[in-house]
């Protein structure tokens, strides 16, 4: 409790550092998920994320609607409601010290979870990506780091409620962020693997397909497609892929940043810009393969370790770089240090939390990253830093 609130107390001081960017028009305008929300407030309906052109499959619905519940409250783009958000945030930050404790603790003991707890309350990462960004990015961590909990207490003596509420929380994740669809179900199926048993795994799948099968059927509807959750891997694959390697994503061809692509959305519609964003991210891979892997590689680096480049026109655009690039090599470094003290103690989680740290990042990989792509597995790294951090402890005691 001590570490909630020192926690949620110091988040709460960065933000009136910070909230008054959230206030800038352009800000405002290229804020997708502001965007919906105000959409939604103003009764014209889920979309108009890039400009007004109606319908949109392009954010998940539920920050969207979370947003626009506090845009209703205290009105939109408000003073009232940015801070609102960022104090949301925040509390939904430092609530994810619950299951991050009580991971470590089942996991690798109470020392481990006392170090984690604080480890998390005081992270870096945690407090910036809470006070300063006004994104899903908390929400999904906490969620997350719940389902990463309970997904470990299902191989104990869960009954068949404890597999349907995993599910239906999985769903309520995916519809938050759909990367989250690369490690639930394979949590799932290591829970039902362990017990021997598989019927339960199907259980919790096909609840969490049916929380998300809503807003699947909207998407049909409206678009006449089959779409998951959002449509926008085809603009994403592009900003990574299109021979730009400066920079981790080539903004010059986000519509957010290009009348030209503005316009082409515009004309053709989003579901057509983003299948021709596709296929030219395609083409242009398949025609420079070793471009690709070159680039794939610096992506992987760039997430676990904050390193893009020390050129000057790049640290001009992204000055805070070698601080961050320092936290991130500590705290990657001491997390897979954790995770390899884990395996050679045959530790039972080891392989959870190893398949979680390699399946995570996978799409991003491909794609583009951005620094808090990567955050909501910052608690997990968090809880194995500590466990390596706690067993050099204990051997330098002994």
């Amino acid at each position: 409790m001590y570490a909630m609130a020192v926690g949620l107390v110091v988040r709460l001081a960065v933000i009136p550092f910070t909230y008054g960017e959230w206030l800038d028009p352009f800000v405002m305008e290229h804020w997708a998920f502001g965007r919906v929300a105000r959409s939604l407030v103003q009764g014209h309906g889920y979309g108009n994320t890039f400009a007004d052109t109606g319908s949109s499959a392009l954010m998940p619905p539920v920050y969207s609607f979370l947003l626009a519940g506090i845009f209703r409250l205290f009105g939109v783009y408000t003073t009232a409601s940015i801070f609102v958000t960022a104090g949301l945030n925040c509390l939904l930050s430092v609530l994810t010290c619950i299951p991050v404790c009580l991971i470590a603790q089942r996991c690798f003991g109470e020392r481990t979870a006392r170090w984690s707890g604080w480890a998390w309350a005081l992270s870096p990462y945690g407090i910036y990506f809470s006070a300063d960004w006004l994104w899903s990015t908390c929400l999904v961590t906490l969620l997350l780091a719940i389902l990463f909990l309970v997904s470990i207490r299902l191989e104990g003596r869960a009954g068949l409620r404890d597999w349907v509420g995993f599910g239906l929380l999985g769903g309520v994740a995916a519809l938050t962020e759909p990367v989250v669809l690369a490690v639930v179900p394979v949590w799932a199926v290591l829970s039902s693997y362990r017990l021997r048993r598989f019927w339960p795994g199907f259980v919790a799948l096909t609840c969490m397909a049916m929380t998300m099968a809503p807003w699947v059927i909207r998407n049909y509807v409206v678009f006449h497609k089959f779409i998951p959750v959002r449509d926008g891997f085809g603009l994403e694959l592009y900003l990574g892929n299109s021979g730009y390697s400066e920079h981790w994503a080539n903004r010059a061809v986000h519509p957010n940043h290009s009348d030209a692509e503005l316009g082409e959305y515009e004309q053709s519609g989003e579901i057509a810009y983003m299948a021709h964003k596709q296929r030219q991210a395609l083409d242009y891979i398949s025609g420079n393969k070793g471009w690709f892997v070159w680039m794939t590689l610096r992506r992987v680096v760039y997430l676990w370790t904050g390193y893009w480049s020390f050129d000057k026109d790049y640290l001009a655009q992204e000055p805070l770089d070698p601080p961050n690039v320092f936290v991130g090599v500590v705290l990657s470094s001491m997390a897979l240090l954790g995770l390899g003290l884990a395996f050679r103690a045959g530790s039972g989680v080891a392989w959870r939390f190893g398949w979680t740290l390699f399946l995570f990042p996978l799409a991003y990989y491909v794609s583009h990253p951005e620094a808090y792509y990567f955050r909501p597995l910052d608690p997990l790294i968090a809880i194995l830093g500590m466990y390596g951090a706690a067993r050099l402890f204990e051997r330098r005691r002994a």
